[in-house]
């Protein structure tokens, strides 16, 4: 019942996200449609990172490495003078990311706890610099996509990316993926497998399962999600630097899912859309908006131990004990509260 409610309140969240392009002003503006790209994007690269810190309980400090490679990927590939294939494209920016997570997971993954936090975090660093310090990619001037990718089949156009509202489209299309794969995952014998690995793993190498390899799966899985997000990145920026590859940009996602709940997919969209919102309208207030979304991520963390997404089960119990209080006669004082 749970599973079934969760799938019907994503069809009612994407159901209503859909509308957005045809809502009036001021909210259907082109505006309003880069903002909500830009949430569904770091929502995507949430979900992914929320893959190994919250189902399987890899932290990782080095995430960013695979949402960079994907952009700048595609900004290497792309051609100068003409939109590039985008299928091609964005299947090169995903295998990259994939790739580089199997690599780097095939060399942390005997690490653990501290150590494999710190280990992802000198890998990304390291991306980083090979970003900054190549030509190739432009250095710390970073690398610049002139042409929105074209998507087509038999020379006719499916995609008209340069379009707010079917950019918007296409991220909600991608951002939908992105939570049925981790859906099918979660329901799986191999999302049953990385919960068991989070809570005990010894116990689930006792019981025969190769943990490595399952953790290494769900590695190089979580660097495809956040490859795809990072071709999104690059094609709606239009520009990549190296800023997207450095620990910091790994830290904010981590923020975002323990912002929205840890080990919840739906906390980890809300976490990511919270972040961004917050963080767009504390700028829009002062030149210091870090210091007041530092205080409200310290305030989250402080009341709402299981994160955003944990608010209604907090206020639910509370609006309901009260009229049932009121309305019990006193002969009744074993009544059971739902």
């Amino acid at each position: 019942m749970a599973s079934l409610s969760s799938l019907r309140g994503w069809a009612v969240a994407f159901a209503l996200l859909a509308t957005l392009p045809w809502l009036p002003a001021p909210i259907g503006t082109p505006y309003h449609l880069e903002l909500a790209t830009q949430v569904l994007t770091m929502a995507i690269f949430a979900l992914s990172l929320q893959l190994l810190v919250g189902i399987t309980g890899l932290v990782s400090l080095g995430h960013a490495a695979f949402y960079g490679a994907a952009a700048y990927a595609v900004t290497a590939l792309a051609p100068q003078g003409e939109a590039g294939n985008g299928w091609g494209l964005l299947l090169a920016a995903v295998g990259s990311a994939a790739l580089l997570a199997l690599v780097i997971g095939a060399l942390v993954m005997r690490t653990q706890a501290v150590y494999f936090i710190m280990v992802t975090l000198a890998f990304a660093q390291l991306v980083y610099f090979v970003a900054h310090d190549s030509p190739w990619f432009g250095g710390s001037d970073g690398a610049y996509l002139y042409f929105k990718p074209a998507f087509s089949i038999g020379g006719q156009l499916l995609f008209d990316l340069d379009r707010p509202a079917v950019f918007y489209g296409f991220t909600l299309g991608c951002t939908a993926f992105t939570v049925a794969v981790l859906t099918l995952v979660l329901r799986s014998r191999f999302g049953h497998a990385l919960v068991g690995i989070r809570h005990n793993e010894q116990r689930m190498r006792a019981a025969g399962f190769s943990t490595q390899g399952y953790k290494l799966a769900a590695f190089v899985l979580a660097g495809a999600l956040a490859g795809l997000a990072g071709f999104l990145y690059a094609t709606r920026s239009g520009y990549v630097n190296p800023e997207i590859l450095s620990w910091h940009q790994s830290g904010n996602a981590l923020v975002m899912i323990i912002l929205g709940g840890l080990g919840s997919l739906p906390g980890a969209a809300i976490g990511a859309a919270a972040f961004v919102l917050l963080a767009e309208a504390f700028q829009a207030m002062t030149s210091h908006w870090q210091l007041l979304l530092g205080g409200f991520i310290i305030a989250i963390v402080a009341l709402l131990p299981r994160g955003l997404v944990g608010l209604p089960a907090l206020l639910t119990p509370a609006r309901r004990r009260a009229p049932s209080a009121e309305a019990a006669p006193a002969a009744q004082p074993r009544e059971v509260l739902p």
